[in-house]
């Protein structure tokens, strides 16, 4: 099979790196991919919201299967217009990656399914949001962009001036565009948060292997969110326990609600939970592989992908067994200096040659690029170096290790990663 993989991250270089092993697959494209990707995948020069190029560049190459695995063509109906001209596709339809693009869209399904989530309220007026913390005056205070913006669409308020000025960043400025037409503001939960990625039919439902991300771009949880800096697997928190709490009130009824609204998903489900004194919550739904916890996911799994992609297509999920390795991974983000906010491109990275060597090491690319043979720095996340190791603890010690040996211009990386509760 020819196998496209929409987008050009760490995600879609984990991604593409799976299905590079399976025996089916004979050649992979990537629209448009980057400059690690190129080492595996024939990188097209298409955006990865353009339709049309995608479409094009199918039947130009003769592909079997696109795999749209970011949120903005999800969100465009990238899948539905694919299917639409016959293209086999995978990953959500648009009514369904709803569940991501409008953060109203799923906490008025959770409320309405009795899905466990944190109190909320829904402005689509800076005075009247305001008012409204005033009068709640308790913090800290959540406050969430309605639509995409890039994982970095939600603020946690310690106080009236940082509420008032995260409104008026979202609502007014419009720093996330569009996305911060409305906001949703929500009660702050204390607790782990754990992300739990499943693979899902529309009927059948099976969690990935546990993994905690690393939004804040500094050690000790400092700073700024992030796209996340670094994610680990398996969760130290998330126990058999909670997974089965979490199949009966999460995971089935959130596939049963989607089903009972008229919009069947089928893909992959991300689950944002929060394990707290009180139980567990639902923070938010992705309606795709998370970024950077895929890049710790997918190297324990143990099955062919492409056998999951098609059970998937036939809605035959129940009938495979899907096997995972045991033992730990860890991802440590190197991004550029100034991430998430200013940052300069085109610096040379140096190192790789050495790690990527290593058996138990992966560097996923996400922000580079590849000019007259070197690799370049063109993101803000710039690549994701994930070690995999028996124990949580030995993984945390490679992954350093291997960062270590990588370098460019204002590298930056957080210390910390693996290590917290």
């Amino acid at each position: 099979m020819k196998v496209l993989v929409v987008g050009g991250g760490g995600r879609e270089h984990a991604i593409l790196t799976k299905l590079s092993q399976s025996k089916r697959v004979d050649r992979l494209y990537a629209a448009p991919g980057n400059g690690g990707i190129s080492k595996i995948a024939q990188c097209l020069p298409i955006s990865a919201t353009d339709i049309d190029g995608v479409i094009e560049a199918v039947r130009e190459h003769d592909i079997d299967l696109v795999f749209v695995a970011p949120d903005d063509p999800l969100m465009m109906g990238m899948v539905d217009r694919l299917n639409a001209v016959g293209i086999r596709t995978f990953g959500p339809r648009q009514n369904a990656a709803l569940i991501e693009g409008s953060k109203v869209f799923a906490k008025e399904l959770m409320k309405k399914y009795g899905i466990p989530t944190a109190a909320y309220e829904v402005f689509d007026d800076y005075h009247k949001a305001l008012a409204y913390i005033k009068e709640q005056n308790s913090y800290p205070t959540v406050i969430k962009a309605e639509g995409l913006a890039l994982g970095k669409g939600v603020i946690i308020a310690h106080n009236e001036d940082e509420a008032s000025r995260a409104l008026s960043s979202i609502m007014c400025d419009r720093i996330f565009g569009d996305a911060g037409c409305r906001v949703v503001i929500e009660e702050f939960l204390v607790g782990t948060e754990v992300s739990v990625l499943a693979f899902t039919d529309g009927k059948t439902i099976v969690p990935m292997v546990s993994a905690q991300d690393h939004k804040r771009v500094f050690d000790n949880d400092k700073g700024p969110n992030t796209g996340g800096m670094g994610a680990f697997s398996p969760s130290r928190v998330y126990t058999q326990r909670i997974a089965d709490y979490c199949m009966e009130h999460i995971y089935l009824p959130t596939i049963r609600a989607m089903a009972a609204e008229g919009r069947p998903f089928r893909g992959v489900l991300y689950f944002g939970l929060i394990v707290t004194d009180r139980g567990v919550y639902v923070i938010e739904y992705n309606a795709r592989f998370g970024d950077p916890e895929t890049q710790v996911v997918l190297p324990r799994l143990k099955t062919d992908l492409l056998d999951i992609i098609e059970a998937i297509e036939k809605e035959d999920l129940a009938s495979i067994n899907i096997e995972w390795e045991d033992g730990a991974a860890v991802c440590v983000v190197a991004a550029s200096g100034g991430y998430p906010q200013q940052y300069e491109k085109g610096y040379e990275i140096t190192g790789l040659d050495e790690i990527e060597k290593a058996r138990n090491i992966m560097v996923y690319h996400a922000g580079t690029t590849l000019q007259d043979g070197k690799i370049l720095t063109s993101g803000g996340r710039v690549l994701g170096v994930t070690a995999v190791s028996d124990t949580l603890d030995d993984a945390v010690f490679a992954a350093y290790r291997a960062i270590e040996k990588i370098n460019f211009k204002n590298m930056h990386y957080r210390k910390d990663i693996g290590i917290k509760k």
